[in-house]
């Protein structure tokens, strides 16, 4: 192997070889498990910046190690090197160290950081597992590894009923989505022999037929596992409980790692979903639009800060679901992609800036016992106030650009009523402009609400660096040409950036008007309404004028219940008559039945051995005259 390929390996594998020694040597020695799995963090993001600056620009590049060889069928442990994965490489391990230094602070004092930073640390090899995988078989140890340690995360504090809970409801709703996943790659290694990316393209680009009538099948099944990681309607319903998690946790699932992973695999597989004949895309692009808007409005009722920042991120996941969608096969789904990456950014720091107020207010998230805090943590309101903007998508933020070209996508889209996607894409910017400026209002802005609003005082260094970090490629990331790079990987022109700050800016203007202006304009309305709606307000006014609706809002539309009714209804009844079946079908009248009549029949057979030679001598004799009977009557 080469230089950069021995540097793939050892991306791969150092937050492994973190994990185990901190889970070997370090569970109760908190201070050697952080400088393990930080350290191993940061060896990372040396590696993949090295790996980026040396392979940028050259061809794809793959290699694999042979893990199992039975017959004619040979599994491979590989690792692919292309634009896609060495820049998504970039986005998880940068976001990922950033949260671990802030984890250093944020579970200062836990008796349990040993496992913490474990955990953290085989997070972070499954999602480099998934982000360097050149075959699917390998990307789906790395998808199911991703779970297991998402579980323990979200469950650290197993001690709380309702992060016991969460854990729990996180992993069984991932694997509804994982079975059709798994189903979807049992289609294609039938259909095609191969779960290697490099031959499936190659073969399909030769003969787009090859998977005949299963094209579409492949696709929506493959999309399946999307609807668990990336949390999209109907199985989103995971996401907004996995904030039982700590703060950190919940940035590092819900920025640039798990729940982009989904996104990340349609755009790895775009080119078995954009086959002639599918109408995988046009589900995919309705699917992410209705979840964009559904979770959109779920937050604009939400006054658990946490719970906010979560139902924004099932939002803009769907944004990016949508972008996918809307790519059609004679485009490629760099908008998905470019708004992953700069959402990573901003999502991260939105989440670790909650982490620091829940911190200064001792552990409280109610944005309603807020307030005044922008005197009192000047740092985190800034940082949290860029990463806010960012998100509404106002320029010249890195969120303007990447959600302008979602929205030019889907205004240029071939899928039937483009209109409709378009303009439920422009309705969330309204939305989106709306809840964030009520969560930044509310939090920061008028009076303190309650004491501990009014003593807070800003967080140490170890918290606020990171934030300080994050919020330069919140700010900037726009400009520095994310999008020509993943143009390049799928191998579509696009305008080259080159015209410094202010041409970059007219030109996406220029580029689509109707997007950029309707989206901008959208978001303003949004955050006027709520600055006028909120503005020193002392409770929310708005959930009284909405009544029923805020409560359902409120309530997240009772789809919790909903499905817990369905489950009732469907899977419970199931389980039920299953129950029935085995304990008085099989157990009873099968299993046990046999072993009563064979027992039954042994008893009456041992009356008959008495041991008197008159009782048998009389026996023999009547066996001979039943022989004798049976051959007289034939």
């Amino acid at each position: 192997m080469s230089g950069p390929e021995q540097l793939a390996w050892g991306t791969l594998l150092l937050p492994l070889l973190a994990a185990a020694c901190v889970t070997l040597f370090a569970l109760r020695r908190p201070a050697m498990s952080a400088i393990l799995s930080i350290g191993a963090a940061s060896g990372v993001f040396v590696l993949s910046v090295g790996l980026f600056a040396s392979l940028h620009g050259a061809p794809p590049r793959e290699v694999a190690v042979t893990w199992l060889s039975v017959g004619g069928l040979e599994i491979e442990l590989g690792l692919r090197l292309d634009a896609l994965s060495l820049l998504m490489l970039l986005v998880v391990t940068g976001v990922s160290l950033t949260i671990h230094v802030f984890s250093l602070g944020y579970m200062r004092g836990d008796r349990s950081a040993g496992r913490y930073f474990a955990g953290l640390s085989l997070f972070l090899f499954a999602m480099l597992a998934i982000v360097l995988a050149n075959n699917f078989l390998f990307l789906f140890i790395g998808w199911e590894l991703v779970g297991v340690s998402s579980y323990l995360l979200i469950g650290f504090w197993y001690d709380r009923p309702a992060a016991a809970d969460a854990s729990k409801k996180a992993f069984l709703v991932n694997r509804l989505g994982d079975f059709g996943f798994f189903a979807g790659l049992l289609v294609v290694w039938t259909a095609m022999g191969t779960l290697d990316f490099g031959e499936l393209e190659g073969k399909l680009a030769a003969n787009p037929q090859s998977l005949g009538g299963l094209t579409s099948v492949a696709g929506l099944l493959i999309f399946c596992g999307v609807l668990g990681k990336s949390a999209q309607f109907p199985l989103h319903v995971w996401l907004p409980d996995a904030m039982e998690g700590p703060t950190p946790v919940s940035a590092l699932i819900h920025a640039a790692t798990m729940v982009a992973a989904g996104v990340y695999l349609l755009c790895r597989v775009f080119f078995l979903l954009a086959l002639p004949g599918s109408i995988a895309l046009e589900v995919i692009a309705w699917v992410g639009a209705f979840t964009a808007l559904l979770a959109a409005l779920i937050s604009i009722q939400q006054n658990d800060i946490k719970r906010i920042l979560a139902y924004s991120t099932l939002s803009q996941l769907g944004y990016m679901v949508m972008a996918v969608g809307v790519s059609g096969a004679a485009r490629s789904p760099v908008p998905a992609m470019y708004h992953l990456t700069t959402h990573a950014c901003f999502k991260a720091l939105l989440f670790l800036g909650a982490g620091s107020v829940i911190v200064a207010l001792h552990h409280q998230q109610d944005i309603w016992r807020m307030g005044g805090l922008r005197r009192r943590m000047p740092l985190t309101f800034v940082t949290f106030l860029v990463a806010a903007l960012a998100l509404c998508g106002l320029p010249p933020f890195s969120g303007f650009f990447s959600k302008d070209a979602i929205l030019a996508a889907a205004l240029s889209a071939d899928v039937g009523g483009r209109s409709v996607l378009f303009g439920a894409g422009v309705l969330v910017a309204g939305l989106t402009g709306f809840y964030m400026t009520r969560l930044v209002v509310v939090v920061f802005g008028g009076a303190s609400r309650t004491q501990a609003a009014d003593h807070a005082r800003e967080s140490p260094w170890i918290l606020t660096v990171p934030l300080l970090v994050l919020a330069v490629p919140s700010a900037l990331s726009g400009f520095w040409g994310i999008d020509v790079a993943y143009a390049r990987q799928f191998g579509v022109s696009h305008p080259a950036d080159t015209g410094g700050i202010v041409a970059r800016l007219t030109g996406t203007f220029a580029h689509a008007p109707a997007a950029a202006f309707g989206g901008l304009a959208t978001a303003l309305v949004g955050i006027g309404a709520a600055a006028v709606c909120y503005w020193r307000a002392p409770q929310d006014g708005l959930s009284k004028w909405l009544g029923a609706v805020g409560r359902w809002m409120r309530d997240r539309f009772y789809i919790d219940e909903a499905q817990a009714a369905l489950n009732s209804w469907t899977q419970e009844r199931l389980a039920w008559l299953a129950d029935v079946i085995d304990r008085w079908v099989i157990g009873g009248a099968m299993v046990r039945g046999a072993h009563g009549a064979v027992s039954l029949a042994g008893r009456l057979l041992r009356l008959t051995q008495t041991g008197n030679p008159r009782t048998h001598a009389v026996l023999f004799a009547a066996g001979v005259a039943v022989v004798v009977l049976i051959v007289l009557v034939r």
